[in-house]
């Protein structure tokens, strides 16, 4: 019998999948969620971890495993240990080549989460989905 899989329709999905974990983390970490042509959650992988507040971002690694378990589609989510919700510089600079780089894989880049604490999380393909277009 074949394990039913997560499905994510929304942000709002991703977030409960990843918030408890990682919004009580006092590192930075960025999550890559693979999907299925579904949306359905193929797996979650830990790409990097960095220091108290930052991490560097190797954009070819983002894809590596939705590359590797022939994913459609792509999440990724970072927390800020700082708490604030608020993208910086590199989080949008790296949304936007990771979501360029997608293209040429054909793996769509569906969002970005930034997780704070205390279960709060932004989308920021819905607060800033000019980086999409």
């Amino acid at each position: 019998m074949r394990e039913k899989r997560r499905q994510i329709r929304m942000p709002a999905d991703a977030a409960e999948l990843l918030v408890p974990e990682m919004s009580v983390l006092d590192q930075e970490q960025l999550r890559v969620v693979v999907l299925n042509t579904k949306n359905q959650v193929i797996s979650i992988e830990v790409v990097y971890q960095g220091n108290l507040n930052s991490t560097v971002v190797r954009i070819g690694e983002l894809f590596k495993e939705a590359v590797r378990r022939n994913g459609a589609s792509v999440i990724l989510a970072h927390n800020h240990p700082s708490g604030s919700l608020e993208p910086s510089p590199e989080d949008l600079e790296v949304t936007r080549q990771t979501v360029k780089a997608g293209k040429l894989l054909e793996i769509e880049v569906l969002d970005h989460l930034i997780i704070g604490q205390g279960g709060e999380y932004r989308s920021l393909k819905e607060t800033r989905g000019g980086i999409w277009s």
